[in-house]
């Protein structure tokens, strides 16, 4: 199986914070001319939390009809509300995606087995296939293998993971344990410099941010690891390393993501949700010094 890249796609409002539609349409056009595999909408870098069920829909929907196929689009569809991640789920599956991304219930303490009631209830009511996404940083949880495998053991259409632990023993314990017993379990990985240890494990990649703005990087990457050119894929991965820690510039990255995408020609707005719609210009200066000097490199 090829490795793929899936970018979590930051989402583009206008300046007055609405969804942004031909804003998000010039980012799916981008993604696709610089030949990344899939995108996901609605996902960390897509500030989903404050983004009402009717706008997700039409995001959702725009996705589908933009990419015309050319993307493996597996939305997030979370909410603390069951009945509305099941709502947004169907309707996401009903248009024709790859499947849909589930954060594990948060806020409130919860054990493995409350996660696996939750996941086998989902399992059930959802008409195509789940990908789990594990966050422990952002959900206080972090799921276990077991509990992996006992989900993809019981259900077909629990199809793969997203694990953004930061903990590759994790990533590794879940690909050996899991694809053991499904050889088509999908398992991602959620940090742009885990790519090339996800592949060499057995996984299928990576849905990271850095592909937002330098999606052809990430598409050349790709194709390097695929076709066993092993020294660019160690230069890429070198220049991947380097940009990391545009993560930690700014609490809300996708910000600077957006600002690094209108700086690259796209006519977009960089409004970003409250309170995080103001973005210190020396925090800038510094996140665009650092990618121009990581990028000169190549």
């Amino acid at each position: 199986m090829k490795a793929k890249i899936i970018t979590p796609t930051v989402t583009i409002f206008d300046k007055d914070g609405n969804i942004d539609l031909e804003g998000n349409r010039l980012l799916v056009k981008y993604l696709i001319d610089n030949g990344v595999d899939g995108a996901v909408p609605l996902g960390s870098s897509g500030e989903f939390t404050a983004i009402s069920l009717q706008n997700k829909k039409d995001l959702i929907k725009l996705y589908v009809d933009e990419s015309k196929g050319k993307l493996d689009l597996i939305p997030g569809t979370n909410s603390l509300d069951i009945d509305e991640c099941i709502e947004l789920s169907n309707y996401a599956i009903s248009l024709g995606v790859k499947g849909v991304l589930i954060l594990p219930p948060f806020y409130y303490g919860i054990s493995q087995e409350e996660v696996f009631h939750y996941f086998d209830v989902l399992a059930q009511k959802i008409n195509g296939d789940i990908y789990i996404y594990n966050f422990p940083a952002r959900t206080g949880f972090d799921m276990s293998a077991t509990t992996t495998y006992e989900l993809a053991k019981k259900h077909k259409n629990i199809k793969g993971m997203k694990d953004s632990t930061g903990n590759l023993t994790h990533t590794k314990e879940v690909i050996l344990k899991v694809k053991d017993l499904r050889s088509d379990f999908e398992v991602y990985s959620g940090y742009d410099d885990h790519f090339v240890p996800n592949i060499i494990a057995g996984g299928n990649g990576c849905i990271a941010a850095l592909s937002n703005f330098e999606p052809r990087l990430w598409s050349d990457w790709v194709l390097a690891i695929n076709e066993g050119n092993y020294e660019k894929v160690r230069s890429i991965g070198n220049i991947i390393d380097r940009l990391m820690p545009l993560y930690s510039v700014e609490m809300n990255f996708s910000h600077i993501f957006k600002k690094f995408l209108i700086d690259d020609g796209l006519s977009i707005s960089d409004y970003t949700i409250f309170p995080f719609e103001e973005l210190d210009d020396k925090t800038y200066e510094f996140a665009k010094n650092l990618r121009k000097t990581v990028i000169s490199r190549r």
